[in-house]
């Protein structure tokens, strides 16, 4: 019987849709033996308020908060109260933007709790399973052989380790995709796919991080295919139409709302690298460990975020696949130049790839064996993708599918078959503290208890409902992201962006602005202002007294006009209000005292403290006193005082008393 064209198409459009929603499946089953199903419950946020693993779920859950109750506009994800007034994208608070602008037009239908991270992670991880069962089928023969590699996809350590702490960040299915299509255009030799539009539109809707990470395998496989046919006028106007709709995309969900900075004014690429044992080491942020038999090893720096653990069944595997290569090209009975010239680009962008991630600071184990200084421009440029330990990832899942093949290479289906159930039952068997632990701290959410927050004063639960906006006058050291879900909570705006990228140069005009108008006595009665400069709060302080409360509440410096709080948690500005060393340190200054000398304190210049020194001679630590030999207040906004004494660090941390 003879079938046409048409018909064994459709067999086969039919038989990858089974199989990818076999994976998917497998994906999801992952995904509940690991984390439960409490997560799935929308209106059970508490693990997101207590800050799950680090705090960052918090900004994540924050900025949807905040975009919930904005108005409707376009584009879309943008809300006018973050980053107050100029608003910002939530995108920048990593709440996913494709699921925030979904979840905003169903709004009235939600119920007051509603969270959509669980559900995210969850479709991160079916995807992740029906992705690698797609490009699986495209390398191996045997349907049992692939989808238990498939189970060495969905419990990937870099996949699980970012569920649920940078959530966004799960949408590892888009890089299996992207090498499905590189290894589609490699077997069918074409390299128009439709998709690939939605594959990159998703990518920038998702997290950005992604795009440079997508557009690389991409990029790879249309050079690759332009250097076999010699023809590069077709494949580049497909990279420049992606270009321009992944573009759109990213104006559609509010990316180019407000002019950012790169890295929020930070200039931090190479602090985040990947170590160069990253590959073995099984050591994350929030986990004790993620290998039963492999031993922690040490990181320097931001060394965490470039976790990169391939897992004790996936490392034996790739050994063994590297040793088979080698002893095949001594046998010529494999050529890597052959194999280089078919996918030399994406081996050229795999390097490029593992090069910035591991940064120009090179580290290994607890050691910097290498920095190399970059011009202004690039580092500037580079700092854009700070967490640079990120971009090996595509490299990461690489390694898993070539060694699979290369496996598949020289062992019969049924062998093969068998190996490949040892590798996962063995990778599952390592990584299963880190995955038991996960669950357990999940579940720890469970017990009512009081989250970590630093806002534990009366007085936030006194001024919920009173403002309508959060003023920062300064950078809040602490509880930034708690202050932000507190503003939230109170229906407030803020005008902290509490976000990875925003524009510091814009903020830092703004609140000068904001402080000068405070100091000329304009205090506006809907604004709550906060700082943790207590040397603005004191000046400000002097000035506002009369008109706000001014006190320092859970170490936050508070003017808050028209409120009135009684609580002894509260230390209220006055006359005798309490005198420090100021706590500053840079190459001369060591936590307020000079090093050179160790005699010579700083404070900051306040109206208090000019008051303080009005007739005195000595001041007094402990019982201590100590004369007063100079007082030079020559560098704005300080006063220095040279003391009788050899070590003027005693009076760190202390309330000084000024006698005469």
């Amino acid at each position: 019987m003879r079938f046409s064209s048409s018909t064994l198409g459709a067999d086969r459009r039919h038989a990858r849709s089974l199989l990818f929603a076999e994976g998917c499946l497998l994906g999801i089953l992952a995904f509940l033996l690991i984390f439960g199903t409490r997560t799935l419950d929308v209106t059970w946020d508490a693990w997101l308020r207590g800050g799950f693993i680090e705090k960052d779920c918090i900004q994540h859950y924050t900025g949807w908060l905040f975009y919930r109750e904005a108005p409707l506009s376009f584009p879309l994800c943008v809300s006018p109260d973050v980053n107050w007034p100029d608003g910002l994208s939530v995108a920048f608070t990593d709440s996913i933007p494709l699921f925030a602008a979904f979840f905003r037009l169903l709004e009235p239908l939600l119920p007051s709790v509603f969270q959509y991270f669980g559900w995210y992670v969850l479709l991160c991880f079916c995807l992740q399973g029906g992705f690698s069962a797609l490009l699986l089928d495209r390398l191996l023969k045997s349907r049992w052989a692939l989808l238990t590699g498939s189970c060495l996809f969905v419990v990937s350590p870099i996949m699980v380790e970012r569920a649920f702490r940078h959530t966004s960040l799960t949408a590892h299915f888009l890089l299996i995709w992207a090498l499905y299509y590189y290894v589609c255009s490699v077997q069918e030799d074409r390299y128009f796919f439709k998709g690939a539009f939605v594959l990159n539109a998703l990518a920038i809707s998702l997290h950005p991080y992604f795009v440079p990470m997508v557009y690389a395998v991409l990029f790879a496989m249309l050079v690759q295919y332009a250097l076999r046919h010699r023809s590069w006028l077709r494949p580049a106007a497909f990279l420049l139409l992606n270009f321009g709709a992944t573009l759109l995309s990213a104006w559609a969900f509010g990316l180019f709302s407000g002019v950012l900075s790169e890295s929020s004014g930070q200039l931090l690429y190479g602090y985040f690298g990947m170590n160069l044992n990253a590959l073995w080491n099984p050591t994350s942020i929030g986990t004790s460990t993620w290998s039963r038999l492999l031993p922690i090893q040490n990181q320097v720096r931001g060394n965490y975020d470039g976790f990169n653990y391939l897992g004790l069944g996936v490392l034996l595997m790739a050994v063994c696949a590297a040793v088979i290569r080698i002893v095949q090209a001594v046998l010529r009975r494999w050529s890597p130049w052959k194999a280089l010239r078919r996918h030399g680009m994406l081996l050229l962008v795999c390097a490029c790839l593992t090069v910035f991630a591991v940064s120009n600071v090179v580290s290994a184990n607890g050691a910097t064996l290498l920095e190399i200084p970059l011009p202004l421009w690039l580092l500037r440029l580079a700092s854009s993708f700070r967490s640079s330990g990120r971009m090996f990832w595509p490299v990461y899942y690489l390694i898993i599918a070539y060694s699979l093949k290369t496996l598949q290479d020289v062992l019969s289906a049924k062998r093969l078959a068998v190996l490949l159930c040892a590798v996962a039952v063995l990778q599952v068997w390592d990584i299963s503290p880190a995955l038991l632990e996960r669950r357990q701290m999940l579940a720890d959410y469970e017990q009512p208890a009081e989250f970590a927050s630093g806002l534990q004063s009366d007085f936030w639960r006194q001024a919920a409902g009173k403002y309508d906006h959060l003023v920062t006058l300064s950078d809040t050291t602490e509880d930034t992201l708690y202050l932000a879900l507190w503003a939230a909570d109170a229906g407030m705006t803020t005008d902290d962006p509490f976000a990875a990228r925003s524009d510091q140069q814009t903020l830092n005009a703004r609140r000068e602005a904001t402080i000068q108008q405070l100091e000329q006595g304009e205090i506006q009665q809907d604004c709550l202002y906060l700082t943790d400069n207590e040397g603005i709060f004191l000046r400000l302080a002097d000035q506002l007294q009369g008109q706000a409360f001014c006190a320092r509440v859970d170490g936050h410096y508070i003017i808050a006009p028209g409120m009135t709080y009684t609580g002894s948690d509260a230390l209220l500005y006055s006359e005798d209000y309490p005198i420090s060393v100021l706590d500053y340190t840079d190459a001369n200054w060591d936590h307020g005292v000079l090093t050179w000398d160790n005699c010579t304190v700083m404070f900051d210049d306040t109206p208090l403290l000019r008051r303080r020194l009005e007739g005195v001679s000595a001041v007094v630590a402990n019982g201590i006193r100590y004369k007063i030999l100079t007082v030079d207040d020559s560098d704005p906004g300080y006063i220095m005082l040279t003391l009788d004494t050899e070590d003027a660090a005693v009076l760190r941390g202390v309330e000084l008393e000024f006698v005469s």
